[in-house]
């Protein structure tokens, strides 16, 4: 799967086409923090309100391995545009429920169904993009993680000054419309020819390369939900910022969050290796982070809303920088044999520690330490 049976043209039309998905479903998927002032104004706690925005990820887990082995049998089409279909009907029930339990299983089979394009659309990347141009691609793709969650930034706060269900009902309709996109302009790649009798292609897992990048991409995604499920709310309970404006200043980072993609990607495609950036990328991480729970400890009396949103932006693009190049890694390792099955166990693993962050994060705060002990954990 090299890419080269397409035109150009062609092969970032279907990059597009997956991108909208992606930022569509990474919305709904990743977007819901923005919504616990809204969840708390509803009577709940902040770990209740913590299971809700996490309610997506737990759907994710259900079912990114059955929708990379869909993928690696059925093709990128069909699981896009059925999955996509599937998260908007979730969300249009999350809209329409009226108590917290339904709108959490609305909102998990959501994530079950939005699950579908993490390993399809990596897919795509890998069969219609050349090795030269698949960490640009993929990190272009990967960029759909940030794009919605700015745009969830930008909108669901204000959506959701009468309730959460107006969010709910524009997230369905972009996973809906991203849904008749793919059905309509997404053409699947060319599958390599096998041999008649030829054996099976062999399981990547049994070097330890794939094992490392999937335990390696999981711990870093405890630092990112740490900080995209409480930040907002930090910004608006201890740092006394107002909601609009936390919101504005959480979309405004993920410009820097696409940026920060983008580059590693292109960082990956020249050095020829994925491995080598991702391992310094992880400690820009771990600095990043740690800056923000300094930060976050004497803010607001000693530093004051300046350094809490340069913390805040600087943790923010870190956190999401890796994910481009470490989901690239995974698709090359495994082949396009693999790739669909690769991608949905590199995928389960992020989303159960993502799953597994939030809420216990939550607790954390809840219980005493505050949000200074739960960046710095």
């Amino acid at each position: 799967m090299t890419g080269s049976g397409a035109p150009p043209a062609a092969r970032w039309r279907y990059l597009a086409v997956g991108l909208t998905g992606l930022v569509a479903a990474c919305a709904a998927q990743n977007g819901l923090p923005f919504l616990t002032v809204a969840l708390r104004q509803e009577g709940l706690s902040l770990p209740q309100a913590g299971l809700l925005v996490s309610a997506p990820t737990a759907g994710l887990v259900l079912t990114l391995l059955p929708w990379g082995a869909l993928a690696d049998r059925h093709g990128e089409r069909l699981v896009l545009s059925c999955g996509l279909a599937i998260a908007a009907g979730g969300l249009t029930g999350a809209a329409l429920a009226d108590a917290a339990l339904p709108t959490g299983l609305w909102l998990v089979l959501a994530g079950a169904g939005s699950g579908s394009v993490h390993a399809a659309s990596g897919r795509l990347v890998l069969g219609w993009f050349p090795p030269a141009q698949r960490g640009l691609a993929m990190g272009i793709r990967q960029a759909g993680q940030p794009l919605g969650v700015g745009l969830a930034a930008l909108l669901l706060p204000r959506l959701a000054g009468g309730g959460p269900g107006g969010a709910f009902a524009l997230l369905a309709a972009g996973c809906a419309v991203a849904a008749v996109l793919v059905a309509l302009l997404v053409r699947d790649p060319a599958r390599p020819p096998r041999a008649d009798g030829a054996p099976r292609p062999a399981s990547p897992y049994r070097g330890p390369v794939l094992w490392r990048v999937h335990a390696a991409s999981t711990l870093l995604v405890v630092p990112q939900f740490a900080v995209a499920g409480l930040v907002f709310d930090w910004l608006v309970h201890d740092a006394g910022w107002a909601v609009a404006a936390a919101g504005t200043l959480l979309a405004v980072t993920q410009v820097g969050g696409v940026a920060a993609r983008l580059g590693a990607g292109v960082w990956s495609d020249r050095v020829g290796s994925r491995l080598g950036p991702l391992r310094r990328v992880a400690v820009a991480v771990a600095l990043a982070v740690g800056v923000l729970a300094l930060v976050a400890a004497l803010t607001p009396d000693v530093l004051g809303p300046a350094v809490a949103a340069a913390a805040v932006a600087l943790a923010a693009v870190a956190t999401v920088s890796p994910n481009g190049v470490a989901f690239t890694s995974v698709a090359e390792q495994a082949g396009s044999a693999w790739a669909g099955r690769a991608l949905g166990a590199h995928n389960t693993a992020q989303n159960l520690a993502a799953a597994l962050t939030v809420p216990l994060a939550a607790l954390l705060v809840d219980a005493g330490p505050g949000y200074p002990a739960a960046f710095a954990v």
